[in-house]
């Protein structure tokens, strides 16, 4: 009796956690204009809108140069440009890809680096509005010292204002709210276990010792 109390009491924290988790993600958006930053990442996904988000901010001068993240590897430069053609002379001169993420961690990793690179202390995390808590959970724990400024954007991926109305969404959501809680169960352990070694966690930020591109 007592363990099919734990299992139902279990349920109800993760549901009511999910309901909050997908309160959070649905207020998130639209996103208000944020500070000039030293540089701008967009994290690559499903449909178009994260990049133009952030060609749009590069545009705007929000940021010094933008890298767009985990881009497939048979995705050419032009392809990419094709889809901002507005924007064509900021995508030219400022504009670097990624090509080595396949993940949100890939998506730290090389975002850390080129930070490195171009010693920038701020940045602008462009990304899909339900991928923005893990992603910035990834991203934090990769570039210790960087302040970072989440500019979510709604997607046509998953509706955040009735996720629960739709089957692909509700599955969608509630997916990534378990990523999520992975992501934060894993940096709670390494702060955890850093405090009582008395040492500080850090990611190698040198992967990578220039902007990538496709040449």
């Amino acid at each position: 009796m007592k363990g099919l109390a734990v299992i139902l009491l279990v349920v109800v924290l993760w549901g009511v956690g999910l309901l909050a988790f997908g309160a959070r993600v649905a207020s998130s958006t639209p996103a208000p204009d944020p500070a000039v930053a030293d540089g701008i990442v967009a994290l690559t996904g499903a449909g178009t809108a994260r990049i133009e988000s952030a060609v749009q901010l590069l545009e705007r001068g929000k940021g010094q140069r933008l890298l767009i993240s985990g881009v497939n590897r048979e995705v050419s430069r032009k392809d990419l440009q094709s889809l901002v053609h507005d924007y064509g002379k900021t995508f030219d001169c400022c504009v670097d890809l990624g090509f080595r993420a396949a993940d949100t961690q890939g998506n730290a990793k090389e975002t850390a680096s080129w930070a490195a690179y171009h010693h920038y202390k701020t940045l602008i995390v462009v990304t899909a509005d339900y991928h923005m808590p893990r992603a910035l959970l990834e991203l934090r724990a990769a570039t210790p010292g960087i302040t970072l400024k989440p500019y979510p954007v709604a997607t046509t991926a998953l509706n955040a204002d009735r996720w629960w109305r739709s089957t692909d969404s509700a599955r969608r959501m509630a997916y990534e709210y378990c990523k999520y809680l992975v992501i934060l169960a894993r940096e709670s352990v390494l702060r955890l276990g850093a405090k009582r070694e008395g040492l500080v966690v850090e990611t190698p930020t040198n992967t990578v010792a220039k902007p990538v591109t496709d040449g």
